[in-house]
């Protein structure tokens, strides 16, 4: 899967995955967070807005993304 960030520098994490369908709401996103099951370039990642910027790699429940 692959988020284009357009003309901005950044998406928040818990953003990023409501809006790539993997989460259904702001508040499942930020449970999955909260509980260690997100990885940002291989690391978990446990900050709900964290800001995900060009290049990073996002993995979540065996799907990964990839920021550009």
């Amino acid at each position: 899967m692959e988020f284009t960030l357009g003309t901005h520098d950044f998406i928040k994490l818990n953003d990023l995955l409501k809006i790539m369908g993997l989460c259904n709401t702001g508040g499942m996103a930020n449970t999955v967070i909260a509980d260690g099951r997100v990885k940002v370039n291989g690391l978990v990642e446990l900050r709900k807005r964290c800001k995900i910027r060009a290049g990073q790699i996002v993995e979540f429940d065996g799907h990964k993304i990839t920021v550009a």
